[in-house]
């Protein structure tokens, strides 16, 4: 594997509950008593609510700590509360600009420079204090907010569905994001699994949760803290294992743990993926087979409303998680060997995200006539830098290799999706694939021939990938190829948002889960599609995803991604398609080392 994983716990996914959901309607009646959007000002009013009075935390004996989800939530009445952020590039801050929209007439409001850093959200937005039962302060921190958490309705005449996405993007090399609430919902203000667990023995306390004041003034919030009683309880695996059917039952929605660590990247084509063969509503994950113990089953934990991005983080190894996960968690997980894989999909009360996107139909026929390629819109492939830059050694499996491993992300600009068919021939092992083209008004209007598709049989893989989408390369200093990845076939889905902002971006695009986005092995066709603005990532602990370096020498190299190689898709400009990551390698044989500087203004590796 690429990169080793030290043993640590399990990251414990939960879901929200039909009860906390309907608690916030009941708690919001009285704001809902706010004068008509008609009559009223046309700037949103926000207020801080709490779900309900009192809450119940877990904290698990061998692995103390406690999610600090207190069910609070910041509503929106009169408008949508509306947050615009973009950079420019990559050489430029992230700014936020707030939008005002009153029936057809939209103004804008510039927030302070140097507000927001990321995409993650609001900075600093929520003060929270607790206090013991004797009235000791024991805990004080501010935390963030994403407008785009867990949200719902506080009233019935409000929207039936939210116009915005459901997240706030964490990739480093995001470009541009959307976050709002919805007029006549609210939002979670917990920062739900990009929250940090908090130390608290068991007992009963009292949580104090405000917002913050250059936010209460810059927003014109009213200053009405929210009260909420909390009671921590100590659980153990134990306990929880040994009270059987009784356990199983307490978390109906809960699967047990994927085992163990990825595979090995890139130099031996065996290892996982990210699990196809279950489908992502299974009742339990199958142990990803992996070098290590495998992790202990996940313990029933309290539903919480905690936040969840819509995306998948790209493809992975492990058994499917919840198509939100973000790519935060996922390399946190890197380090921590294992995560939950969970039941997903819509139900009454389920608005944390982990919504299953279904994946696209192809046509029922493939296309006959004349091949063509109208003038109408296309999509933009665009490629972002590498990130999640390691080195490791071959380990046990291919000793004495030295391997330089990577993320990478290609998306799609627009102003069109890019929507891609592949038809199978009976008996053939290739599909034949094809690229369609629409009209304004989504009329399939043309298409042509754009290369194969092929089935990767592979445990884990299990699913069928377009050649030729994009291609990894290792440049020497002086930008000529040293080395190329042997992978060059996608499938192609909705894992991140990486700008929202470009003209016709879809906030709610379809196959973001990976076990709906890519067929099995009897299928007869199939269609891949990567929607405008968003991309397709595929992490470092993937087939594929590294370089071998072990004859190379120590200095500066450059890692391109470059999308759409032989320029076999049609789009809008080819000119865009390569984006490049300098490292600089170091260390001796069997123990190489990588410093990747920053990139511009962003300093993730």
């Amino acid at each position: 594997m690429m990169t080793r994983s030290p043993q640590g716990r399990t990251n414990r996914l939960t879901r929200p509950s039909i009860a906390v959901a309907a608690a916030v309607a009941v708690t919001a009646g009285v704001v809902a008593a706010a004068p008509d959007a008609k009559t009223a000002e046309p700037t949103p009013k926000l207020s801080l609510i709490a779900a309900s009075t009192s809450v119940t935390l877990d904290s698990w004996k061998d692995d103390p700590g406690v999610y600090l989800d207190l069910g609070t939530y910041l509503t929106s009445e009169n408008g949508a509360f509306e947050l615009k952020v973009t950079r420019k590039s990559y050489k430029d801050p992230v700014v936020a600009t707030q939008v005002l929209r009153n029936g057809k007439k939209t103004t804008t409001k510039a927030l302070p420079a140097g507000l927001v850093k990321d995409f993650s959200g609001l900075p600093g937005f929520a003060q929270v204090s607790v206090t013991d039962a004797a009235g000791k302060t024991v805990l004080k921190q501010t935390e963030a907010f994403c407008p785009n958490n867990a949200s719902g309705r506080i009233r019935p005449d409000a929207p039936a569905q939210s116009k915005y996405p459901q997240s706030c993007p964490v990739n480093p090399f995001t470009l541009g994001s959307v976050w709002g609430v919805e007029s006549g919902w609210a939002s979670n203000t917990y920062a739900g699994y990009y929250a940090k667990p908090v130390q608290l023995a068991a007992g009963t306390y009292t949580a104090k949760i405000s917002v913050t004041k250059k936010y209460r003034d810059l927003f014109g919030i009213a200053n009405k803290p929210q009260t909420v009683k909390v009671t921590v309880r100590e659980r153990s695996w134990e306990e929880e294992e040994g009270s059987g059917s009784a356990a199983r039952s307490a978390a109906p929605q809960s699967a047990k743990s994927a085992a163990g660590t990825q595979g090995h990247t890139g130099h031996t084509g065996h290892g996982g993926h990210e699990g196809h063969q279950q489908a992502a509503d299974a009742p339990a994950a199958s142990a990803h087979a992996a070098h290590g113990a495998p992790a202990r089953p996940e313990a029933p934990a309290a539903r919480t409303t905690g936040a969840a991005p819509t995306f998948n983080v790209g493809h992975g190894p492990y058994p499917p998680a919840p198509p939100a996960l973000p790519w935060a968690l996922k390399k946190e997980s890197l380090q921590r060997q294992a995560f939950s894989a969970a039941k997903v999909g819509d139900r009454p009360g389920q608005t944390d995200g982990s919504r299953q996107a279904p994946g696209a139909r192809p046509n029922a026929k493939r296309p006959t006539g004349k091949a063509t390629v109208p003038d109408v819109p296309k999509p933009d492939l665009r490629s972002l830098p590498a990130y999640g830059i390691t080195v490791s050694d071959g380990y046990e499996d291919v000793p004495g290799k030295d391997y330089l491993a990577f993320s990478a992300n290609v998306w799609n600009a627009g102003p069109a999706k890019l929507v891609v068919d592949g038809f199978r021939s009976p008996g053939k092992e290739l599909m034949d694939a094809y690229q369609y083209f629409y009209d304004a008004k989504g009329k399939q209007v043309g298409y042509t021939p754009t290369g194969t598709m092929e089935w990767d049989p592979r445990p884990g893989h299990e699913h069928w990938h377009f050649t030729d989408f994009a291609s990894y390369r290792l440049l020497k200093a002086d930008k000529k190829e040293s080395v190329r990845s042997g992978k060059e076939a996608f499938c192609l889905a909705n894992t991140d948002a990486v700008d929202y902002t470009v003209k016709n971006a879809n906030w709610h695009p379809g196959n973001t889960d990976l076990s709906t986005a890519c067929g099995q092995e009897n299928s007869i066709s199939v269609r891949e599609v990567l929607d405008i603005g968003s991309g397709d990532t595929y992490t470092q602990d993937l087939p594929g995803q590294s370089f071998d370096i072990t004859g190379l020498p120590n200095g500066t190299y450059y890692i391109q991604v470059l999308a759409n190689p032989e320029n076999r898709l049609k789009e809008t400009n080819h000119k865009n398609n390569s984006a490049l990551r300098k490292v600089v390698l170091g260390g001796k044989k069997g123990a190489r080392t990588v410093k990747v500087p920053a990139h511009d203004l962003v300093n993730a590796n």
